[in-house]
């Protein structure tokens, strides 16, 4: 594992209760920073599977302060800006500033866009899009008074630079990321801001597991027939700690002079 140096950092962490939001909270505090993990800790009506909980989003303070560091745990709808707006407070409050942004928040479904109804849509995009931008915004004026720099990283996704079948709405709001990243990176570099965002390939998460569970295996089938493998390298996904390496190098004065990029970890998929 690379080593890195976030001592006195603070990191704010959203979709923190499992999955990959939870590995980049230990990664951060494996590297010496506090975090702020937050997380819906509840359910959505067009999602299919189980989001993460309060009792996880628990468990994910346990796992930060077992590594030695402090954590605040917040629950917050990425999707309202009253919820961000009083976590991002909350969190100065407690800490007293905010260093890194994780945006990681973010759910899947499937549908044809021509069948999609309007709500999943909507829940998609207010989601993995909207809830991207609402969080830069509130932390993003924080480090703008702050003036002494920060650091913002997204997930997007292989479906921000590419495109299947199935989930149209998903591979529009994952683009929006995109064109998001590199605006922000535009409008924050006066401020020394890095903003950057990370595109996987199929993560082993409870998102995939669950969308396998709701839909069957044969909706990722007909997806990789139209795309081709995930992972070049061998038969199934990547892990969590795969994409947090690269949050955490995002994160670091190793990638200072690194803004506006859309950054692959992909396992080779978008090299065919």
């Amino acid at each position: 594992m690379v080593e890195y140096d976030f001592s006195g950092k603070v990191a704010f962490v959203t979709g923190a209760a499992h999955g990959q939001g939870r590995s980049h909270a230990q990664h951060y505090a494996k590297h010496g920073a506090d975090v702020v993990v937050t997380d819906i800790a509840g359910n959505m009506d067009t999602v299919p599977y189980d989001l993460g909980t309060s009792d996880e989003l628990d468990e994910t303070v346990s796992i930060v302060e077992d590594e030695g560091q402090e954590a605040l745990a917040v629950q917050m709808d990425v999707r309202d800006e009253s919820q961000v707006e009083a976590a991002v407070g909350e969190a100065l409050d407690e800490f007293g500033k905010i260093d890194i942004l994780a945006n990681n928040a973010g759910i899947a479904h499937f549908g044809d866009l021509v069948e999609m109804d309007e709500a999943m849509w909507d829940e998609m995009l207010d989601t993995n899009l909207k809830g991207v931008w609402l969080c830069s915004k509130h932390v993003g004026k924080h480090f703008v008074e702050r003036g002494d720099g920060g650091k913002i990283v997204s997930t997007s996704s292989i479906y921000g630079l590419s495109a299947g079948p199935g989930s149209g709405h998903y591979i529009a709001a994952k683009h929006g990321v995109v064109g998001l990243t590199k605006t922000l990176a535009l409008e924050l570099a006066e401020y020394d801001v890095n903003v950057n965002a990370i595109c996987p390939t199929g993560v082993d998460t409870p998102m995939i597991s669950g969308v396998m569970e709701a839909y069957g295996e044969d909706v990722l089938d007909d997806v990789i027939a139209t795309t081709g493998p995930w992972n070049l390298f061998e038969e199934g996904m990547i892990e969590a700690r795969d994409i947090s390496e690269a949050y955490m190098w995002l994160s670091s004065d190793a990638a200072r002079y690194v803004t506006g990029i859309a950054l692959p970890v992909d396992a080779g998929m978008l090299a065919k």
